[in-house]
Order: C-alpha cells, then sequence, then structure tokens
C-alpha cells in the first residue's frame, strides 16, 4: 500500500529529489532501499513520498534545515550520490523548500 508521509504541524522542510535514469540498473534497486533506511535513521528525518514513471520524483520531510545539511554530507549518502551521478542519473535535480502551509482529505 502506498503512504503519504505523516508529517508535524508547519513549518517543517521538504527536499524534492525530481530525476530521470539511464537505462544502468547495476544495484540501483538495493541502493535506494538502502537511502530510504539510511535518511529514516537521521536525527530530524520525517518522512517521505515517492514516484517513478519517466520521471522520478522522491520528496523527504526534515525538521529542519540543519539536518538536511547533515543527510548532505552523511559519509554513506555522499558515496551513493556519487554513483548515482555517474551510473544511475542522466539528470536530476534537488530542491530544498520550507513548508508553511498543508492540507489534506482522507476517507
Amino acid at each position: 500500500m502506498t503512504m503519504i508521509a505523516k508529517t508535524p504541524k508547519v513549518p517543517y522542510y521538504a527536499v524534492v529529489f525530481t530525476s530521470i535514469r539511464t537505462s544502468e540498473e547495476d544495484n540501483y534497486d538495493e541502493m535506494s532501499d538502502k537511502m530510504v533506511q539510511l535518511a529514516k535513521e537521521q536525527d530530524g528525518f520525517l518522512g517521505m513520498e515517492s514516484a517513478r514513471n519517466e520521471v522520478g520524483i522522491t520528496v523527504s520531510y526534515w525538521d529542519n534545515l540543519e539536518a538536511i545539511k547533515k543527510w548532505k554530507y552523511n559519509m554513506e549518502h555522499i558515496v551513493i550520490r556519487e554513483k548515482g551521478r555517474s551510473t544511475w542519473y542522466q539528470k536530476f535535480k534537488v530542491r530544498i523548500c520550507k513548508v508553511e502551509r498543508e492540507y489534506g482529505f482522507e476517507k
């Protein structure tokens, strides 16, 4: 079942990772799962949502900018991110946003 991340009261931060893959697989799914698990272990991590068709979009949610910075400089993250640049991604963009308002619906 696909889940929508449960986030706290605003404000908090979102990191939007948008990507276009290469055709190279080379353990991509395994490393992607490892990145998700590693992110979950980081202080300040709040949740994540991800979808992929031609374009992949992963949004991770964080308590604050310092937590995002620590995630960016996590050594395991750096190594796998470099593998992404050299092998798995044709193109990607990272956007960091402050969430100031949210609303939703659920049946």
